[in-house]
């Protein structure tokens, strides 16, 4: 089990929350970027740089991403790809993407392109407060509590 961060469009204080959270829990995360991400030093976090262009990221990830794992991200499209998977998703504002929520996420972000397409000022997300770090830190600590008894309990297995 591992944690993999589409890092290209996550803000700097997960990123960092992040990296404490796979130092304290001496579980890996991986996050992959079309640019460089500057991390703090750990030797349970690591930063891949990939090519630029459209979902080259996305792609790594889905790739890489096994059954169990957790993949950080905003982007719905590869959210939806990984849950198919068995991966556990949570986006930087705390929510978990699951099978029973993903279909109307996708269902919003298309019809929020079609809106832009069109010409209409759809405007950003509103800025992350301390609610959503809250949020997010809270959803990152359930899964690592989860990973954490797995790791144990494999360990007890090959006793």
């Amino acid at each position: 089990m591992q944690i993999w961060v589409d890092a290209d469009a996550c803000p700097v204080a997960m990123r960092e929350m992040i990296v404490r959270a796979a130092h304290r829990t001496h579980i890996q995360a991986t996050f992959i970027a079309n640019q460089f991400i500057r991390l703090p030093p750990s030797p349970y976090a690591s930063a891949r740089q990939v090519e630029k262009g459209f979902d080259v990221a996305d792609n790594q990830i889905v790739a890489e991403a096994e059954a169990g794992d957790l993949v950080i991200t905003q982007d719905i499209p590869l959210a939806d790809e990984v849950i198919e998977k068995g991966v556990t998703v949570i986006n930087t504002r705390g929510e978990l993407l699951t099978k029973e929520n993903i279909r109307a996420r996708l269902n919003i972000r298309d019809f929020m392109e079609t809106m832009r397409s069109s010409g209409v000022h759809t405007g950003g997300p509103a800025p992350l407060g301390p609610q959503q770090k809250q949020a997010f830190a809270n959803q990152l600590d359930k899964w690592l509590v989860k990973a954490q008894r797995y790791h144990a309990a494999r360990a007890k297995s090959s006793d």
